[in-house]
């Protein structure tokens, strides 16, 4: 176990990540499959648009709340 904070999914960004975006691509995914990604406050919104838009977006929680999904 790394003791490395994580930081957001965001291109270039090294902030810590607050949230965690649960999502998964029907195309390719089972449909409880959740892959995540993990944002930071500023890139929140950006990161979970850009899910949004492609039908990806299953769910957004804060990291500290996050508990993966069995079979994550």
């Amino acid at each position: 176990m790394s003791d490395e904070t994580p930081v957001c999914s965001a291109k270039g960004c090294r902030a810590d990540a607050v949230w965690v975006l649960a999502w998964n691509n029907p195309k390719i995914h089972t449909p409880e499959r959740r892959k995540t990604w993990l944002a930071c406050d500023e890139h929140r919104e950006h990161l979970s648009q850009f899910l949004g838009v492609r039908g990806f977006l299953k769910d957004v929680v804060k990291f500290a709340e996050w508990t993966a999904p069995e079979g994550a």
